[in-house]
């Protein structure tokens, strides 16, 4: 599967594209939107990852120009803009992902994988197994354990995910306010009854806690 990767920042489109070259695609690089335009004419690709601030034609113009020559191909926007309204405009526009910098490359493999699966019909790549014999399912967003499905709540599956996408690292709890709950009032004993309830539901050493680092799921030791 081949994908065209439009970054002007030299150290984000090494190790984006050397990263997807181990997962085994096929990644070609742009630095300028004009650059991206011309690939995108004369070239075919399963899969676009367009930064949004790229000199010459910036990603929007470029998502712009992928629509107008009809191109049914996924896009993911991948950038530093938090505003709302850029969100908006890039989802308006057509785009089908949006990476939020910095991520995790984990976190872009899931994506990734995820595209690919829903557009192309891949093989199922979307299970990540997990500490405890429990398993996530990136594309239905389903926590199971030996097939079951666990009875998560909104915010607990949210939460989950987040863990999940952080696979090993603690996050804090500044970054759950912001992520799970946009930064609005909420006091960290409502977030660790949250954790409380999925430990209930799953075990008590699914989640780990670290005082002053946070809290995190481990993936399956093999």
């Amino acid at each position: 599967m081949k994908i065209l990767l439009l970054e002007d920042d030299l150290n984000y489109q090494e190790s984006v594209s050397e990263y997807l070259s181990e997962l085994g695609y096929e990644v070609e690089c742009a630095s300028d939107g004009e650059t991206a335009c011309d690939m995108i004419q004369n070239g075919y690709y399963h899969l676009f990852i367009l930064d949004i601030k790229v000199p010459k034609i910036n990603g929007f113009e470029v998502l712009k120009f992928i629509k107008n020559i009809g191109l049914q191909t996924p896009i993911m926007l991948m950038t530093s803009l938090v505003d709302i309204d850029d969100l908006a405009v890039g989802y308006e526009l057509g785009c089908n992902e949006y990476l939020k910098k910095p991520f995790e490359l984990a976190e872009l493999k899931f994506r990734v994988a995820e595209l690919m699966r829903k557009y192309y019909n891949l093989g199922d790549k979307n299970i990540i197994l997990l500490n405890g014999g429990f398993e996530f399912d990136t594309a239905n967003k389903l926590l199971k354990q030996n097939s079951q499905i666990i009875d998560l709540s909104a915010k607990e599956l949210a939460v989950v995910e987040m863990l999940v996408l952080n696979l090993g690292r603690f996050v804090s709890m500044a970054e759950l306010k912001e992520k799970i709950w946009d930064n609005k009032d909420i006091n960290e004993a409502d977030i660790r009854m949250h954790m409380l309830k999925i430990r209930q539901k799953t075990q008590n050493d699914f989640i780990i806690s670290k005082r002053n680092f946070g809290y995190k799921i481990d993936a399956k030791e093999l």
